[in-house]
C-alpha cells in the first residue's frame, strides 16, 4: 500500500475484501486495505492509508496523510457503563500514526467526543478510551493504556506499558518514563516516572532539542526549584513564591497555572 501525500488527487483504493459502508466518506487518494473494515458516518482524509484487517467501526473523522495500521481499532463504543448508545464521534487529526492493534473509543455524553491531535504517533497495543483529548505531537509508546477523560497536551511523550488514571493531565513537552503509573497530574516540561510516578527534575534533553532557548530553560528550573525543591514550603507558597519571584515567560506561566489549576494534584 503506497498512500500518502504522492497519492492525493488520485481515487480511492479498496482491496477487493474490504468492506465499506456506502455512507463512508473517503478522500483522494485513500487506500483501503486487505480485509479492512470502515463502517457507516466514517470520514476518512485525503492520502490516508487503512491497513489489513483494520477497524473503522463508525462516527469516526480521520485526517488526511494518516496511517492506521493491521487490526488497529477505531470508533468503537465507550467502555463506560454509563453510555447509553448515544451519538459520539472520535476525531483523529492530520499525518497520525496509529499502529498495530490499538484500540480507540468514541466518546459519551459527558464531552461528546474522543480527540487525537495532529502528527501523533500511537504504538502498538496503546488504548485511548473515551472522552480523552490528545493534542499535537504526542506519542504514546506500546501498551500505554489511558482511562477515560484524560488530557495530553501537545509534544508530551509517554513510555510504554504505562496506565493513566481517568481525568489525570499531563502537561506540555512532559515525559513520562516507561512501567509508570499515572494516578495524578503532570506538570509540563518536566520528567515523571515510577509507580506512583514522581517528578525527576525538568525535561532537560527534550526542551533543548525542541530549541527552547536558554532564558526560557532557566526560568523554568527557577521556577522548578521554588515549587518543588525548596525545604520547608508546600507547593501553594512555592506557587506565589515563582509567580512573584520568576519572570513571567509564557513558558513559565504555562508550567505554573497547570500546577495551580489541578483538581487532582500534582506528581511531584
Amino acid at each position: 500500500m503506497s498512500g500518502g501525500r504522492d497519492a492525493v488527487g488520485t481515487a480511492p483504493r479498496i482491496h477487493p475484501t474490504a468492506i465499506v459502508d456506502p455512507g463512508a466518506e473517503l478522500g483522494d487518494g485513500v487506500e483501503i486495505g486487505p480485509w479492512a473494515i470502515v463502517g457507516p458516518q466514517v470520514r476518512i482524509g485525503a492520502g490516508t492509508t487503512v491497513g489489513p484487517n483494520a477497524l473503522i467501526e463508525r462516527l469516526t473523522e480521520v485526517g488526511e496523510r494518516c496511517t492506521i495500521a493491521k487490526s488497529a481499532v477505531l470508533g468503537t463504543d465507550p467502555q463506560d457503563l454509563k453510555y447509553g448508545g448515544e451519538e459520539t464521534w472520535l476525531r483523529v487529526g492530520n499525518r497520525t500514526t496509529i499502529r498495530e492493534f490499538a484500540t480507540l473509543n468514541r466518546g459519551t455524553h459527558a464531552s461528546g467526543e474522543t480527540v487525537v491531535g495532529d502528527d501523533c504517533l500511537l504504538m502498538a497495543y496503546t488504548h485511548v478510551a473515551h472522552d480523552c483529548i490528545l493534542g499535537n505531537g504526542v506519542i504514546l509508546s506500546n501498551a500505554v493504556n489511558m482511562a477515560g477523560h484524560v488530557e495530553i497536551d501537545d509534544h508530551a511523550i509517554v513510555g510504554g506499558v504505562t496506565p493513566i488514571h481517568q481525568f489525570v493531565r499531563i502537561g506540555t513537552h512532559a515525559f513520562v518514563g516507561g512501567g509508570s503509573r499515572i494516578p495524578q497530574d503532570v506538570p509540563p516540561f518536566t520528567r515523571a516516572a515510577g509507580s506512583p510516578a514522581q517528578l525527576y527534575g525538568l525535561n532537560s534533553v527534550g526542551l533543548e532539542r525542541r530549541g527552547f532557548s536558554a532564558e526560557a530553560r532557566a526560568a523554568l528550573k527557577t521556577a522548578y526549584r521554588l515549587v518543588f525543591n525548596t525545604k520547608g514550603v508546600t507547593i501553594r507558597q512555592g506557587l506565589d513564591r515563582a509567580y512573584a519571584e520568576v519572570e513571567p515567560l509564557p513558558e513559565v506561566l504555562t508550567f505554573l497555572d497547570f500546577i495551580r489549576d489541578s483538581e487532582r494534584g500534582v506528581t511531584s
